[in-house]
């Protein structure tokens, strides 16, 4: 299999497959593709899976493409401006995502929605209760917000950051929140109430933007009736 990431600021990812060579992705995620692949849909690892991706921002059916000749290629495009990352996920590769991280990926790896350690951490991190965990063996791609950055922790180092700020890190790295102190810092500080906090070993990556400050940017300029 072979790919190619392009475009800026709304970034796509080409795929090209040889015969048997399979990709899934998220029901509606493909742009185009040529003639010579087949579609399935299911819930690609049972009813349970499925529920458990619908919780971590993904949809309960995914799409399975599969090359029936060589020299096929199918396109996926991101929903929002940013970057696609390519990840060679294997045992000793494995990652954890934000909510609706993932864009498509072989069929050998496997999606599931993970828990993070503590209820509070989900209530009030930022980037969720559920987040994405992409295991197994082989190409995985996922879509991020804005420029995205990569640290490498040190063990013990600790990173502070703003909700929804995480892309994805290393499993082995320690995922937890913290309130912010001081009452001025809480109710005028605009960062919230929580920081998530990521401590080493191990790579973290950070996204400039998220969907809901986008969102937020954007909304006031939007015509309300009687306007």
């Amino acid at each position: 299999m072979q790919y190619k990431v392009f475009g800026n600021p709304f970034p796509a990812v080409s795929v090209r497959m040889n015969r048997g060579e399979s990709i899934y992705t998220q029901s509606g995620g493909m742009s185009w593709m040529t003639d010579g692949i087949s579609m399935e849909t299911n819930t690609h690892g049972g009813l349970m899976k499925g529920l458990g991706r619908m919780f971590s921002g993904d949809s309960l059916f995914m799409a399975t493409y599969t090359a029936e000749q060589d020299g096929q290629e199918i396109t996926m495009a991101s929903s929002m401006p940013g970057e696609i990352h390519a990840l060679e996920i294997s045992p000793g590769n494995t990652y954890i995502a934000q909510k609706g991280a993932f864009l498509c990926a072989q069929h050998s790896v496997e999606l599931d929605a993970v828990l993070t350690k503590k209820i509070s951490s989900g209530m009030f991190g930022g980037e969720g209760f559920v987040l994405q965990r992409l295991s197994g063996n082989g190409m995985a791609f996922l879509e991020l917000d804005g420029t995205v950055c990569e640290y490498e922790l040190a063990p013990g180092q600790k990173m502070k950051i703003d909700s929804g700020n995480v892309a994805y890190f290393e499993e082995r790295v320690k995922y937890s929140i913290e309130m912010v102190k001081g009452f001025s810092n809480i109710f005028f500080g605009g960062e919230g109430l929580f920081l998530t906090v990521l401590e080493g070993p191990g790579k973290v990556w950070l996204q400039t933007m998220t969907a809901s400050e986008l969102a937020n940017k954007i909304i006031p300029y939007i015509p309300t009736s009687g306007k």
